[in-house]
C-alpha cells in the first residue's frame, strides 16, 4: 500500500523547464540567474532522473500520473496506429489512462491553473484553468479551458504562442521566437496567477528544449561539431539570464509559505550523429523493399515495401521502435507466433553486434516494453532500441549512402536527450539550501499529493519521497 495519512495542506507552484541539465541551471549559469540562485538557496535541489524513453510526452505524463509509460500507454511523440505499418500519429490529453496531479486535486475541490503540461491538448476540464501544450495546432482556438478565457490570454500574451518553428538553418530567427515565447507565456503566467489563490499552479515553458537543440554546438567543446562563435554562445547565455528575470518576476508575488518546485522531464548531450536503423535492417535481411533503392532521406511509407518478405521495420527519433510482422497482426504478416522467441534472440543480438564508424562498439541497449515496464498499454514497438547511450539518435529514413549520419535526418539539431533532468523543491520552513541525492521521476506525482494533503492512490506505481512529503 502507499497511502498516507492526510497532512495540512500546502500550496504548490511548478515550473516545468524542459530539456534543462544540472550542469547548466545549477553551475554553468547559476551565477548570472540571481533570482533562480535566491530560490536554490532555500531549496533542496539535484538530479532527476528521467524514464525510459526520456522524451518530453511519456516523461510529463510519467511526473504527473506516478505511472510509468507502459501503464499510460505513451512511448514517444509518435505512435504507430495498430495493424498498420508506417502510418503514425500523435498522444493527445485524450490519450492518457490515468489521472493527473490536477485531476486528482479538481477531484476535491482544489483550484488549479496549469499552463502546456504535455499531452494538453485538447486541453481537459479541470477546477479552474488548463491552457494547451506545445503539440497544440496552429490554426487552433479551443487552446484553454474554460474558453472563456481565450481572448483574454490572447490580449495578455500579445497573441500567444505554444512552439516555435526549429531544426532550420535560421538560428537568429530561431533566437528571436525563443525569446518572444518565453515572455509570452510568463506574461500569462503572472496574469493567472494573480487571478486567484491556487491551490496548484504549473506551468511547462518548452523553449529551454529548442534552445539546446538548437545551439548545444556553440556551448559544449566536447561536441563533434563544436564551433567556437561567441554570438551563439551569448544567445544560449542571454535566454538563461531572460529565464531568471522572468522566473523572477513571477515570484515576486509568491507568498512564501508556497512550495516552489523547479523541474525538467530529461536532460540534454551532444548528438553524435544518426544511425539509419532501417537501412541497417535492409542490410540485413530483415527489411526488403519491392523496388530499387529511394532517395536518400525518403521516409519508409513513401517506399513500396515487400511484406511479404519484410520480418521487421523500424521507426526513427530519439531511439529506434522496432516492430516485428507477425501473422495475425500486421495485414501481410510473415512471423508465426512460434518463431517469435528466435527471431527476437537472433535480432537482438545482430543489434548488439552494430560497431561505431571507427569499428568500436556503438554500445547498443535493446529491450522490450514488457520487459521495462511489466503492464504495457497502447501501441507499444516490440523492440526498444537505445544507440550509444542515446547519444545517437535513430534515423528511420532510408536510402542513406552510409549507415551514419553526422546530423539529424529530419533537418539541423545540435542535442539529444539525456536521462538526468533536475529537481528543486523549495522549503518554506526550514529555508537552507542544498544539494540533494538523485530521485525518480515517477515519484513527483506521489510527493505532491502529500504535500497537498490528500492520500497516494495505492495504485500508484511512484512513491512519495519521505524527506519532502
Amino acid at each position: 500500500m502507499n497511502a498516507s495519512v492526510a497532512r495540512e495542506p500546502e500550496r504548490l507552484l511548478i515550473l516545468g523547464l524542459d530539456s534543462v541539465p544540472a550542469d547548466l541551471l545549477f553551475d554553468r549559469y547559476r551565477p548570472q540567474m540571481p533570482h533562480v540562485d535566491r530560490l536554490l538557496s532555500r531549496s533542496t535541489y539535484g538530479n532527476l532522473r528521467s524514464t525510459d524513453p526520456p522524451i518530453t510526452v511519456p516523461a510529463w505524463a510519467v511526473m504527473f500520473s506516478g505511472m510509468n509509460p507502459g501503464s499510460l500507454g505513451l512511448y514517444g511523440f509518435r505512435h504507430r496506429r495498430p495493424w498498420s505499418y508506417s502510418e503514425m500519429y500523435t498522444p493527445t490529453s485524450r490519450t492518457l489512462r490515468h489521472p493527473m496531479l490536477w485531476d486528482h486535486l479538481s477531484r476535491e475541490g482544489r483550484r488549479v491553473c496549469i499552463m502546456g503540461m504535455p499531452p494538453g491538448y485538447p486541453p481537459p476540464a479541470v477546477n479552474g484553468v488548463y491552457v494547451s501544450d506545445f503539440l497544440t495546432p496552429d490554426s487552433a482556438r479551443d487552446f484553454v479551458a474554460p474558453a472563456s478565457l481565450r481572448d483574454e490570454i490572447d490580449r495578455v500574451a500579445g497573441g500567444y504562442e505554444f512552439d516555435v518553428e526549429f531544426r532550420v538553418d535560421d538560428r537568429e530567427g530561431i533566437a528571436e521566437s525563443l525569446y518572444r515565447m518565453t515572455r509570452k507565456h510568463f506574461a500569462v503566467a503572472r496574469h493567472l496567477w494573480a487571478r486567484e489563490r491556487w491551490d496548484l499552479f504549473a506551468l511547462h515553458e518548452i523553449a529551454p528544449d529548442r534552445l539546446h537543440h538548437t545551439f548545444w554546438k556553440y556551448i559544449d567543446p566536447s561536441h563533434p561539431k563544436h564551433e567556437d562563435q561567441p554570438r551563439f554562445r551569448s544567445i544560449v547565455e542571454g535566454y538563461y539570464e531572460l529565464l531568471d528575470r522572468e522566473i523572477g518576476s513571477l515570484l515576486e508575488d509568491v507568498p512564501g509559505d508556497v512550495r516552489v518546485l523547479l523541474l525538467s522531464d530529461h536532460g540534454s548531450q551532444a548528438m553524435r550523429g544518426g544511425f539509419c536503423v532501417n537501412d541497417w535492417l535492409i542490410e540485413r535481411g530483415y527489411l526488403t523493399l519491392a523496388g530499387p533503392r529511394p532517395a536518400p532521406g525518403t521516409a519508409l511509407e513513401d517506399v513500396k515495401v515487400d511484406w511479404t518478405r519484410t520480418r521487421a521495420w523500424g521507426a526513427g527519433g530519439y531511439y529506434a521502435r522496432i516492430f516485428f510482422n507477425v501473422k495475425g497482426r500486421e495485414p501481410e504478416g510473415v512471423l508465426d507466433a512460434t518463431q517469435i522467441p528466435q527471431f527476437d534472440a537472433l535480432l537482438r543480438k545482430d543489434l548488439h553486434g552494430i560497431r561505431a564508424p571507427d569499428g568500436s562498439p556503438l554500445g547498443v541497449e535493446v529491450f522490450s516494453p514488457e520487459e521495462r515496464y511489466g503492464k504495457v498499454l497502447g501501441d507499444p514497438p516490440d523492440l526498444m532500441v537505445y544507440f550509444g547511450g542515446l547519444t545517437w539518435r535513430s534515423a528511420g529514413t532510408i536510402g542513406h549512402p552510409s549507415l551514419y549520419l553526422d546530423e539529424n535526418d529530419t533537418g539541423p539539431d545540435d542535442a539529444v536527450h539525456s536521462l538526468d533532468g533536475i529537481y528543486s523543491i523549495s522549503d518554506p520552513k526550514e529555508g537552507a539550501g542544498q544539494p540533494g541525492p538523485t530521485e525518480q521521476l515517477i515519484d513527483i506525482a506521489p510527493t505532491l499529493l502529500r504535500l497537498s494533503g490528500l492520500p497516494v492512490p495505492s495504485d500508484m506505481q511512484g512513491r512519495a519521497i519521505e524527506r519532502f512529503a
